[in-house]
Parts: C-alpha cells; sequence; structure tokens
C-alpha cells in the first residue's frame, strides 16, 4: 500500500545517504547510545492491559541492550498488503522476542482502526495520538509504502536494515537475523 505518490518509493540508495533532523539532532549518531530509542521514539509507548479496551504505558528507554532489536513496524488496518504480512511477522517475533522486540507505527486513518488492527498484535505500539512522531519516523525512514519493517539496534537505534519485511519473507527462520 502506498502513501505517496508511487516515485517516492524507499530507495536504499537515497536512504543511505539521509541526514537525520529528527527533533534537533544533526545525525542519529549525535544522541547518546543510552537516549537513541528515546529520541526516535518518543518517551512513551504502549501495550495492551489487563482488559481488552485498556492500554499500558511502557517507557521507550527500558527498551536497552546491545543484544536487543527493534522493528518498527510501519502498517495500517485498511491494508491488504499489511494484513497478509503481520501473521508472519507475529510467528517470526514469537520465536525471536527477547532478542527482538517490535513497535507498531499505525498508518491507520482513526484511532478505532488503530485499535482493532492491534489487537493482533503481541509487542508494543507508538501511542495512535503520536501523530508528529509518526509522521518524523516515516520521513526518517522514508517510508513511502506499507507494510515497512526497519530494524534498528535498541542501544544505539542504528539501521540494521529498511528491508525488514523482505528479510522476514526470505529468512523465516531468521538464520541471517538481524539481516545487517
Amino acid at each position: 500500500c502506498v502513501d505517496k505518490p508511487s516515485h517516492l518509493l524507499l530507495n536504499p540508495l537515497n536512504f543511505a545517504r539521509h541526514t537525520s533532523t529528527l527533533r534537533g539532532a544533526s545525525t542519529i549518531s549525535q544522541v547518546s547510545s543510552t537516549m537513541a530509542l528515546v529520541e526516535l521514539l518518543g518517551e512513551k509507548l504502549q501495550k495492551k492491559g489487563e482488559s481488552e479496551d485498556e492500554y499500558e504505558t511502557v517507557e521507550t528507554k527500558t527498551l536497552t541492550g546491545k543484544d536487543l532489536y527493534i522493528g518498527l513496524y510501519f502498517s495500517g488496518h485498511w491494508c491488504g498488503p499489511c494484513r497478509g504480512f503481520t501473521p508472519e511477522l507475529v510467528k517470526f517475533y514469537n520465536e525471536f522476542k527477547g532478542d527482538f522486540e517490535i513497535v507498531f507505527v499505525s498508518s491507520d486513518k482513526d484511532e478505532d482502526s488503530f485499535d482493532t488492527y492491534f489487537e493482533e498484535m503481541p509487542w508494543l505500539a507508538l501511542p495512535f495520538a503520536d501523530r508528529k512522531i509518526k509522521s518524523e519516523l516515516s520521513e526518517e525512514f522514508n517510508v513511502t509504502g506499507i507494510p515497512t519493517l526497519v530494524i534498528v539496534k535498541a542501544d544505539t537505534a542504528d539501521v540494521m536494515t529498511v528491508n525488514g519485511r523482505e528479510a522476514v519473507l526470505e529468512d523465516p527462520t531468521g538464520k541471517d537475523f538481524p539481516w545487517k
């Protein structure tokens, strides 16, 4: 599914030359390693709570560890390819959680659609209300089509791959994970 004109689709060569301007940092590497994910994702994420209508807050700074990788999953309830990929990603996540956490970055048009889709996911999410951060992330990683899965190192936010969707589909056992 394309959020922007097809001529703007992800180009890894352009991405490699891209310099971050996310929230004032001139490059993502200038952000201290302990705060890299906080700078990227904001201070708070959410996970499903005890009841199905409730979310719990997770502090982004708790996602640390030099051997932990974070998947930023840009997806939307309305997107057919996303709905097809999400179950495959759930299987992969269930095999690798502990070494791998996912943050859902929603392209849904409203919070009800976000809530319905997030029910299918066993991982964290950027709160739907954080549309500014969602927009900044989409720009930062040149996300113009969904589903897109970007893999970053938790301790530095260094990008491992912007082609995580293809990697999961081509390497479902994770033999070459994190696909550097």
